[in-house]
């Protein structure tokens, strides 16, 4: 199985550093996942995107663009469950 590379944009990386400490270990690890199974279970598309999807780490989304052409994941977002989409 093919291994995509994992981006941060920097906007989700100041996100990342805004995020409780606790959680923040958490969802570094549910994004690492992302580059040996970039579509998990409970992953869904987003509507009106053709490559972008969403994964959920507790009260937190990480919003990912998935690159098959490039073999990349880039992290766009990393949210509040209430911010994440505005």
């Amino acid at each position: 199985m093919v291994s995509f590379r994992l981006e941060w944009r920097a906007s989700a990386a100041k996100e990342l550093r805004k995020i409780d400490r606790g959680v923040v270990p958490r969802i570094v690890a549910a994004a690492a996942q992302l580059a040996h199974q970039p579509h998990p279970p409970g992953s869904k598309k987003l509507q009106g995107t053709d490559s972008i999807y969403r994964i959920r780490v507790g009260d937190y989304r990480i919003v990912y663009e998935v690159n098959a052409a490039e073999i990349v994941i880039i992290i766009v977002r990393v949210r509040h469950r209430k911010e994440v989409y505005r």
